[in-house]
């Protein structure tokens, strides 16, 4: 027989297991945002087109 207490959604265990993945995904973006270069800060790659020059028609 039930006590009148309703189970929770979620055990303990898995309460504390999807904590412990917001945390971990927090501190990736933390990260991920720490090591980002600003667009301005990037310059358009160029195609080097010297190799054509020497080879051979």
């Amino acid at each position: 027989m039930r006590d009148g207490h309703d189970e929770p959604a979620m055990s303990r265990g898995e309460q504390i297991q999807a904590a412990e993945r917001e945390a971990a995904k927090r501190r990736l973006l933390e990260q991920a945002e720490a090591e980002r270069v600003p667009m301005e800060e990037t310059t358009r790659a160029v195609p080097d087109r010297r190799w054509r020059r020497d080879r051979p028609q």
